[in-house]
């Protein structure tokens, strides 16, 4: 299993971990179907409508990181800023949790 950074999730330039999401609204189930160097490609199970689903991908991605969340934005395409890990940890958490 390789955990080098990718340019999807690497340090931003105040050392924070940054994780560039293509959301996949009204999916059958949270999942992460790829990651690649574009982006982390993260399947949401609720409606892209009202802010659901950004909400919803706000809560999923604490899961599986075991991080406290905060919010979203609106557009499809995110940037997620985490603190208190490394990228290598946040890719390695979200290549396992893919491979589930």
């Amino acid at each position: 299993l390789q955990t080098q950074s990718m340019e999807s999730v690497a340090l931003d330039k105040n050392g924070h971990v940054a994780i560039k999401i293509q959301a996949k609204p009204g999916a059958k189930c949270n999942n992460i179907t790829d990651i690649s160097n574009e982006a982390v490609s993260i399947a949401i199970s609720a409606p892209p409508t009202e802010g659901e689903a950004n909400a919803e991908l706000v809560k999923y991605l604490a899961s599986v990181l075991g991080l406290r969340k905060s919010d979203g934005s609106r557009s499809r395409q995110k940037v997620v800023v985490v603190t208190g890990t490394s990228a290598e940890q946040v890719l390695m958490k979200l290549r396992a949790e893919m491979e589930n």
